[in-house]
């Protein structure tokens, strides 16, 4: 007897009612949709950057103008605040303007001096790109790597998280509305252990995956047997460093926002809060004082500033860590625990702890920030470091002369300096040790997945100077 193909269900967060059940992609259609996908490289990587620019711009237009529909959809799957969805949605309308506007200059050919008559150097488009996206930015971290890879002449496959299915299919609809020839950009919604023999399939060039450490290995060691390049952006612990000649109200002002927003889901929030001790006690209470501000409760009501966390799952991990945190000689400075009812919902925490705890020393993926001493600043950088993880951090100080020394000592792959990290497409995003590697946005991200090729035109110099010296 054949076995069942279990369904794809997802569910509302905040309620935890059913939302909609989909049916796994046959072999057969999965077949399909990658062959559509190589058929249209081929003469999609002959269309002029102004054509593919074109419909980018129309992509952007789309998405703006359905707008509301699209952020109430992020939230009913994952629970975003409804603020927060429509905000996803504007940066992606950005991107894909910004790369309609600047693909065709940072894929330019560039004049290399050699040997050679005349030498450059080309970007080509490598082929169908496997993306494998993750559920907390459905819409944004899709759209972060699929603007430049298709302005860059190569066609797309998406396997999104299961929990936002409906997310995947919407963005899906977007591309082919806009006018991308049918397989530009395609979703096949298949359970993840399916991933490793869609890398394995000879159609796919590379392959992008932002998620978990975990993710991120099986990824890296599927592509890796089969030579396929891959970029991968992980998960994250960053640190959020406060001098003592810091602006302390606004440090926690921007901590609350750093650590909280998306429930504090987020591979880029500020997780580990590291303050030089004579500014420690004030900080501490102002960063409790203004997350007492923040508001649990329905993500469609405008007034809620944290919604539940995306799956029930989630909650029980990061019970876990608090829980061996405390039991580790963490104290709890603010909340600590899930809240009661319907929804996935977890109160803010803060906790005092000390590095040898669970919540300092693992990426904590829900609103609970840990917060550490730092005897001075090479404390303070040594505890940043510390991390295996690379993504991102922050460090907040008056002296930005001292700040630039002290950024190139960090080992991560951004620093910001009196301000929050994120991600803009004018800048390059990514991480350095297990928080991954390979960069998206800027120039950099739009060059991942493209042959850099070197073309190299003769006769030698040489040769044609003695040939022009004897005519």
């Amino acid at each position: 007897m054949a076995t069942k193909i279990r369904t794809i269900e997802t569910i509302n967060p905040a309620t935890e009612e059913h939302l909609e059940s989909f049916d796994p992609f046959s072999a057969a259609k999965i077949d399909a949709t990658l062959d559509r996908a190589s058929r249209t490289f081929s003469s999609w990587r002959t269309t002029t950057f102004a054509h593919r620019g074109e419909l980018m711009r129309k992509a952007a237009k789309l998405l703006r103008n359905e707008a509301g529909d699209f952020a109430r959809q992020i939230t009913l799957e994952m629970g975003k605040t409804i603020g927060e969805a429509a905000a996803e949605i504007e940066k992606c309308a950005w991107n894909c303007e910004f790369y309609a506007e600047h693909a065709e200059k940072f894929l330019g050919d560039e004049r290399a001096e050699s040997t050679a008559t005349e030498s450059y150097v080309a970007f080509r488009p490598l082929g169908v790109v496997l993306a494998v996206m993750p559920w907390n930015f459905p819409f944004w971290q899709v759209f972060r790597f699929a603007a430049p890879a298709l302005m860059a002449g190569n066609t797309a496959v998406l396997k999104h998280a299961s929990n936002v299915t409906r997310c995947a299919l919407e963005i899906e609809r977007v591309f082919n509305e806009a006018g991308f020839p049918e397989g530009a950009f395609a979703t096949v919604i298949v359970p993840g252990n399916e991933v490793r023999s869609i890398i394995e399939d000879r159609r796919i060039a590379a392959v992008t995956l932002t998620g978990s450490e975990a993710a991120g290995i099986s990824v890296a060691e599927a592509s890796g047997k089969v030579l396929k390049k891959n970029v991968l952006e992980l998960g994250g612990s960053d640190a959020f460093i406060v001098l003592a000649d810091a602006d302390i109200a606004l440090a926690a002002q921007w901590a609350v926002r750093s650590r909280f927003q998306n429930a504090g889901q987020s591979c880029i929030a500020a997780k580990r809060f590291i303050v030089e001790v004579p500014a420690y006690d004030a900080f501490l209470a102002a960063f409790v004082a203004e997350a007492k501000k923040l508001k649990v409760g329905d993500p469609f009501d405008p007034a809620t500033t944290v919604g539940p966390l995306a799956r029930g799952d989630l909650r029980e991990d990061l019970t876990a860590q608090i829980d061996a945190s405390v039991k580790g000689g963490a104290r709890v400075a603010l909340g600590g625990h899930a809240l009661a009812g319907k929804g996935y919902f977890f109160e803010p925490t803060i906790l005092e702890v000390k590095d040898n705890v669970v919540a300092f020393n693992e990426e904590t993926f829900g609103p609970a920030a840990a917060v550490a001493r730092a005897i001075d600043v090479d404390d303070a950088v040594a505890l940043a470091n510390k991390s295996k993880y690379g993504l991102g951090g922050n460090l907040w100080t008056r002296d930005i002369a001292r700040a630039k020394q002290i950024a190139a000592r960090l080992e991560s792959g951004g620093v910001f300096i009196n301000g929050m990290t994120g991600s803009d497409p004018r800048l390059p995003f990514g991480g350095i040790k297990h928080s991954g590697y390979g960069r998206e946005l800027s120039h950099f991200g739009i060059r991942e997945f493209t042959n850099i090729q070197t073309v190299w035109i003769g006769p030698p110099k040489t040769v044609a100077a003695k040939k022009a010296a004897s005519e």
